[in-house]
């Protein structure tokens, strides 16, 4: 790497770990402050929209792994830029929805409320551990460092994945008790 590309990568690097830092502790503050909007629809349309953004990151990176499996790297990089994207859109709508809007209790009982709150707890918890392992993988990937890019895919693709199709599942179960 010439100097250029080191201090550009340095800076990246510097970027990927203040995300890492800040987004759990934005995330975490959010629900602490709410602020009073009245929306101009139905406020339980952003979980909606994060379902949808979630179950599309979901096949786009199913696409992208047959796409680097056939060794089609082109739409494997166009894939995951979108899967990016929509994970970026989805904390953008996450944020604007928990910081204003009342928080909504799931309403079954039983066994299903506990299957939905383990399910919540893995999503949560995962998709808090996930983000530094995913944007390192996009880092490595950009950058063109290829051997850790595939290594830190390994444990990262498989969690980006579960935590995108059970925001899903959690979004279909939740959804007939929003108010």
């Amino acid at each position: 790497m010439n100097e250029l590309n080191n201090r550009k990568h340095k800076n990246l690097r510097a970027l990927v770990i203040l995300i890492s830092v800040a987004l759990p502790l934005i995330v975490a503050g959010m629900f602490q402050f709410k602020i009073n909007v009245v929306w101009p629809f139905d406020v339980h349309l952003f979980p909606l929209i994060n379902a949808v953004l979630n179950g599309s990151t979901a096949l786009l990176l199913l696409g992208a792994l047959v796409a680097v499996k056939n060794k089609n790297i082109n739409l494997h990089k166009k894939l995951i830029y979108t899967s990016m994207i929509f994970s970026l859109l989805f904390l953008l709508v996450y944020v604007l929805y928990h910081i204003s809007t009342p928080h909504t209790s799931f309403g079954g009982e039983g066994t299903i409320k506990v299957v939905y709150l383990i399910l919540l707890a893995s999503h949560i918890i995962l998709a808090a551990i996930q983000t530094p392992f995913v944007l390192f993988a996009f880092l490595y990937g950009y950058s063109g460092q290829i051997e850790k890019h595939k290594k830190i895919v390994k444990f990262s693709y498989p969690i980006w994945l579960y935590v995108s199709i059970t925001g899903v599942i959690c979004y279909l179960m939740i959804a007939p008790y929003y108010n």
